[in-house]
């Protein structure tokens, strides 16, 4: 038995956002039935990277069973109501406005369904003067002023991943978790709502705070660290660059000493505190670029072991895919597509005595037929 056995979500999703929550309660044992209108999720074509499958889509989605239906359509609105008739939980992410008028909104749904949690995912929230506005992750990320961060002084860039998209799904998973656990304890079914600039206003607050209080920004510095120096990517002799980070002064002191050989530096007025070395770090990076210009990689990354200060080369993804954590953890698994199989990794939380259920990439409308003869409706 799984943690979420016997629990029942439908889910009218699309893109990143709700697909992410619910994927992740469909892990833990929650039987997710995914609506999807006639084609599928859009997502489905936005690659054909995995045996002929989008990566998008085959991330979000194992474990899922996908009913297709035309919400437009009086009789398959009803065929959804009589389904949310008997589920636990309901997600949705559509568009701005959508949801009320199919009368999927949580108000209506709860005067319906008591015992059903409704989980509404927007841009902008319910409320206020964005409400009604379009909200993809990349313009969430601007609007939050992620993007102003990310890059060098020269240019600004996306993060690499759905940022805004994963934070919102996050925060709609546990906040879906939270009101199984009320109604669990109190008997009420409580409706949920996240928006994703909310998400990600909240993974913001470090930088809006030093801003705030500073009244300034922090600087685009690329792979180093805005606000902790030193802390980011040199190069060493042979071109390769190291990463390397330095949290606090006893690690400061040893970087000095073990590592640079310049003890000396340790009182330099420039370098006394974090906050000085941020304020000079130019004259700071020159010393350690001259140190670094007279070792390879490896004596490197060797002599920031010897000195205990944490260090890493810079990955590529491949290199990611074939790393010792991963691979000698079991981490990647065998998961079933409609035109193969797929490794995918597990998910990040271990229980003891739980196995997430990594269940196949279901095809569009494969479990339509199942489920409309398990509501009742006959063959026709």
């Amino acid at each position: 038995m799984l943690p979420l056995s016997g629990i029942t979500v439908v889910t009218v999703e699309q893109a990143v956002a709700a697909p992410f929550a619910t994927r992740q309660l469909a892990d833990l044992g929650a039987r997710v039935i995914k609506v999807e209108r006639p084609g599928g999720d859009f997502a489905r074509r936005y690659d054909t990277a995995v045996h002929g499958e989008s990566s998008y889509f085959v991330w979000l989605n194992r474990a899922k069973e996908s009913l297709t239906l035309d919400l437009k359509a009086e009789r398959d609105r009803e065929i959804l109501d009589t389904l949310l008739g008997r589920a636990d939980i309901f997600v949705q992410n559509l568009a701005p406005g959508a949801a009320a008028r199919l009368h999927l909104d949580p108000t209506t749904l709860q005067a319906r369904h008591p015992q059903l949690i409704p989980c509404e995912i927007t841009g902008y929230g319910t409320t206020g003067p964005w409400s009604a506005r379009k909200a993809y992750d990349l313009l969430v990320q601007c609007q939050t002023g992620l993007v102003s961060l990310t890059g060098t002084p020269e240019s600004t860039a996306r993060p690499g991943i759905s940022i805004a998209d994963i934070a919102g799904g996050m925060y709609a998973y546990t906040a879906i978790l939270t009101a199984l656990y009320t109604r669990a304890t109190t008997g009420t079914a409580r409706a949920v709502t996240v928006s994703l600039f909310d998400a990600l206003a909240e993974w913001m607050s470090q930088p809006a705070y030093y801003t705030r209080y500073t009244g300034h920004q922090p600087p685009k510095t690329g792979t180093h660290h805005p606000t902790i120096a030193p802390y980011g990517a040199y190069k060493a002799k042979d071109g390769k660059e190291i990463l390397f980070a330095i949290q606090n002064e006893r690690e400061w002191q040893s970087f000095c000493t073990d590592f640079l050989a310049r003890p000396d530096i340790q009182d330099d007025r420039r370098f006394t505190t974090n906050e000085a070395r941020v304020t000079h770090r130019q004259d700071l990076d020159e010393i350690i670029k001259a140190k670094l210009a007279t070792m390879d990689s490896k004596a490197v990354t060797t002599a920031l072991d010897k000195a205990n200060i944490a260090n890493t080369g810079v990955n590529t993804v491949h290199d990611f895919l074939d790393h010792p954590v991963l691979s000698d953890r079991n981490r990647w698994q065998d998961v079933l597509l409609p035109g193969g199989t797929m490794q995918a990794l597990l998910p990040p939380v271990t229980m003891d005595g739980v196995e997430p259920r990594m269940a196949a990439v279901p095809s569009p409308g494969e479990h339509t037929a199942s489920i409309l003869t398990e509501l009742g409706y006959p063959p026709a």
